[in-house]
């Protein structure tokens, strides 16, 4: 992978340091956030601007190599969410409790291969909403 200084100050000022897959923000304390594939160079995708998306640790490293997942609604298989492509708000919803819904076969199906509903995830993200920290307030643009 080789994503020059320019591209990766092109990618955080599109994210706004937001987790553009769950909406968290990124806490320079913690962990840096890091650069995704959005469809892997494996898979015939590529190091443009375009194909590349700002990813927590957790949601890079579940998503993987992945593209694609079965629709836990209907089987059937569906491509993942591409933040590039698609509007956030199209694919998701943010419940009281901090847990993410799929309202889209590729939100359904993201939401399970990335484990954005897991348990230690949702904690963190209550406990980033009653600080008011969740989820991040920038727009992600498609």
């Amino acid at each position: 992978m080789s994503i020059s200084a320019a591209q990766r100050q092109t990618i955080l000022a599109r994210a706004g340091v937001c987790c553009e897959y769950c909406r968290v923000a990124q806490d320079e304390r913690l962990s840096k956030f890091q650069i995704d594939h959005i469809i892997p160079i494996k898979h015939g995708g590529s190091d443009d601007t375009d194909n590349l998306c700002l990813a927590c640790l957790k949601c890079n490293g579940f998503k993987g190599p992945n593209v694609a997942a079965l629709d836990p609604a209907t089987g059937e298989a569906t491509k993942l969410y591409n933040p590039r492509r698609q509007r956030w708000d199209d694919h998701f919803q943010i419940n009281t409790d901090a847990t993410l819904i799929g309202i889209s076969p590729e939100g359904r199906a993201t939401i399970i291969v990335l484990r954005i509903n897991e348990a230690s995830r949702t904690k963190q993200r209550q406990m980033a909403m009653q600080l008011g920290e969740y989820p991040c307030k920038r727009e992600i643009p498609a």
